[in-house]
């Protein structure tokens, strides 16, 4: 039996939340070598099991047809519209021989099937409703259909269909009314439940939680954000869902399934004031805790009690320019952020893997603030190594505090700890966001070193364990950038200093007494993140 500071423990189950899915930016870019290179990467280090996109119908991954290029010749039309799954089988295959599940995104409309051609990011996405819904529910059912042929039903009973990505951002991702996004919603699970029940299909996929009425009706109404706007304390506002509570009633009047519940919970937000003005709004650190912890009373309330919980999408804010996401202090923060909400969801899914991210065209520069645990060039940043912490840990908790956990893997019995320091004045402020790397670095200086002191009994003699501790001076590449002039194009010699600054944690071993107790005290300093587990 473990002791925790001479105490039994009453053990509990650690859902490995941080590993359940995780983001990347479109499906066209899992044809890239380097895309294709750091997922394996990620997946073998902090065991994704699946994977959400943007894009699987867009018109560069070739599903829908309507016309076949002649090549310098005028398109030429087909009597049908005709779809061909090589490139998305391609993206698929490699995923699924990983190991990892595909978290299917509907969307985006094709060409073809749009009403409105309007498009946002630098790759184009078309965002309307589809002119002929008989024929959005052919491209629906004929994609599941042959993801059955192909990997069997078994295998894709086990995938999640989402329907949509962010449809209450109109005009931007969706230039329809919210009813009519309710009317797609049913028309493509209905679709699906068609060919097996058993298959899981859910939504409404909307962005971030807000305290005003501004998605209360049919499409945004941007004036009813104005008191958000103007309030000197953002965090005593009431911060709900967006659409989760009308989609639920919706669906439930007609009898319409929903086996998941799914939304985005970025902990910021942008509310226009009465004079136009855009005001960007950080929340308080435990901002996904209290949202998360409402969004579960609400659906566990409502005639879905059963229905699954995805945050599709999360991270320290929606921006793929915000440079905090290169920093040390967002790897302490999701640390952070994953244990205290590791119960509270089926899955919160990382706003992305990769910096291999085209939605605002490729960045500018090595560290531009992209949402990748990996940069362009592969480099590690301080988020990849919290996520290989945490999938070190056991499923069994066997103690929590504020700041942090020793778990025990309920297969081996093996021990893992991790620990962190993320300052006390930061709990009501959040990490907010960054136009510069340069900005980033006030934070570096917030609050004292914290000392970890915490006995483990009931060991085994001589067994040896490995402490790697993230921070400021050990696998912060963003800094070793910065302090070599943060040059925009590196060189080979360059890429590889920083590859290797990445990677160099603080790290030494401990081994255990003849007592069977280890003591363990160790002095982290602000904003760092420590990981103890049992050498193999």
């Amino acid at each position: 039996m473990v002791l925790i500071d001479g105490r039994s423990c009453d053990e509990s189950v650690l859902p490995h939340v941080w590993s359940r899915c995780i983001g990347a930016g479109r499906a066209n870019e899992a044809l890239r070598a380097d895309w294709r290179q750091q997922f394996a990467e990620v997946v073998a280090a902090a065991g994704i099991q699946y994977i959400r996109f943007h894009g699987v119908f867009h018109d560069d991954m070739f599903v829908y047809r309507e016309s076949y290029g002649g090549g310098f010749g005028p398109d030429s039309p087909l009597p049908a519209p005709v779809h061909t799954f090589s490139y998305v089988d391609k993206v698929f295959d490699f995923i699924v021989d990983h190991g990892v599940r595909p978290f299917v995104e509907f969307g985006f409309m094709p060409r073809g099937l749009a009403t409105a051609t309007e498009t946002v990011f630098w790759w184009g996405a078309h965002c309307s409703p589809p002119k002929d819904m008989t024929r959005w529910v052919e491209l629906v059912t004929t994609s599941v259909e042959h993801w059955i042929d192909r990997y069997g039903l078994a295998e894709v009973r086990e995938w999640r269909f989402e329907v949509w990505n962010e449809p209450n951002l109109v005009p931007y991702f969706w230039t329809g009314t919210k009813t009519e996004y309710f009317e797609l919603y049913e028309q493509t699970v209905r679709a699906i439940k068609r060919i097996d029940p058993e298959l899981r299909v859910g939504g409404p996929a909307t962005s971030v939680f807000v305290p005003d009425d501004r998605y209360r009706g049919e499409v945004e109404d941007r004036s009813a954000m104005h008191d958000t706007a103007a309030a000197a304390d953002v965090d005593a506002l009431e911060w709900r869902p967006v659409w989760i509570e009308d989609f639920i009633a919706w669906c439930a009047e007609r009898d319409v399934p929903i086996d998941f519940v799914s939304t985005h919970l970025y902990p910021t937000d942008f509310a226009f004031g009465a004079d136009g003005e855009g005001v960007h709004i950080t929340r308080y650190a435990d901002a996904t805790f209290d949202d998360l912890t409402l969004l579960r009373k609400l659906v566990r309330n409502s005639p879905y009690p059963d229905a699954e919980i995805h945050i599709s999408e999360w991270s320290t804010s929606p921006s793929a320019r915000d440079f905090i996401h290169d920093t040390l202090f967002a790897a302490t923060y999701i640390t952070r952020a994953y244990l205290r909400c590791a119960t509270l969801a089926d899955s919160i899914s990382y706003w992305t893997f990769t910096d291999v991210f085209e939605e605002g065209g490729a960045g500018i520069g090595p560290f531009h603030g992209g949402f990748g645990l990996v940069n362009e060039a592969g480099v590690h940043k301080p988020t990849f190594h919290a996520f290989t912490m945490l999938e070190r840990l056991g499923d069994r908790l066997l103690l929590a505090t504020s700041d942090g956990v020793v778990t025990r893997d309920s297969r081996t019995s093996a021990v893992a700890a991790v620990f962190f320091n993320y300052p006390e004045d930061m709990a009501m402020k959040g990490v907010g966001s960054q136009d510069s790397y340069a900005a980033t670095r006030a934070l570096a200086g917030m609050g004292p070193s914290r000392r970890i002191r915490h006995s483990i009994g009931g060991l085994e003699p001589g067994t040896t364990f490995l402490v790697e501790i993230l921070d400021w001076e050990h696998g912060n590449a963003a800094e070793a950038w910065y302090r070599m002039g943060s040059p925009l194009n590196l060189s080979k010699a360059q890429g590889e200093h920083l590859s290797g600054v990445a990677d160099s944690l603080l790290g030494f071993t401990l081994t255990v007494p003849d007592d069977g107790v280890l003591d363990l005290d160790v002095e982290l300093a602000p904003w760092a993140v420590m990981s103890l587990r049992q050498a193999a």
